[in-house]
């Protein structure tokens, strides 16, 4: 849990305290006169630490920069993770139940959904499989789908959908003769169908660099 102090001043000095470091040390690091963060504790000048000389002092105590008067740490999304991996390769059979898992979240920054324009109700994530989607969605890649637009164009889109008992990942678009269900990878063939069940579009992924 994140302590919020009353009194950053007073917040500084024990951290100072617990710490063993003088006042005049943390200044230099800070590249402030040595009476700095001392004049800002016994006398109240500054009246508030600047944002980068608080992330500084936050980072070296390893605070949250709350606790030196910042702005509190917004508290973490859930959104809800399909309990299966969309197939980004070749494709494997899933039962639709298992994608409504609802015990299962994940825990996103709400700045970072606030940027996307969606709303937790309306977000799923789920992890990719396979390199179907190379080199824009790698297997492993975690997804967040917007399940909210599920509108198929003329213009390509990357979709989570279900085809013929497959969850799948790919490109794609909507023509005079049908929807065509497309890969990144050349390898995969092109599959054309009259139906498809759209979970939604993906807006945002995630990579682990191995």
């Amino acid at each position: 849990m994140t302590m919020v102090a009353a009194d950053p001043r007073a917040r500084l000095e024990a951290l100072i305290v617990e710490h063993g470091v003088g006042y005049a040390a943390l200044s230099r690091m800070l590249r402030r006169n040595e009476a700095y963060l001392q004049q800002y504790v016994r006398r109240g000048t500054p009246r508030i630490l600047a944002e980068r000389d608080r992330t500084l002092l936050a980072a070296f105590f390893r605070i949250d920069q709350s606790e030196l008067g910042g702005p509190p740490k917004p508290s973490m999304a859930a959104i809800r993770r399909l309990a299966v991996e969309a197939s980004a390769g070749a494709g494997a059979s899933v039962d639709p139940s298992d994608e409504r898992d609802g015990a299962r979240t994940m825990l996103l920054d709400p700045r970072l959904l606030a940027d996307l324009r969606l709303a937790s109700e309306d977000a799923s994530m789920l992890t990719a499989r396979g390199d179907s989607m190379l080199p824009t969605i790698a297997d492993g890649d975690t997804l967040v789908v917007d399940e909210r637009d599920r509108k198929m164009g003329p213009r390509p889109a990357i979709f989570v959908l279900r085809h013929e008992g497959v969850l799948l990942v790919k490109r794609v678009s909507r023509r005079d003769d049908g929807i065509v269900i497309a890969s990144d990878n050349p390898a995969y063939p092109v599959i054309q169908t009259s139906h498809a069940d759209i979970i939604g579009r993906v807006v945002w992924l995630s990579r682990a660099l191995r």
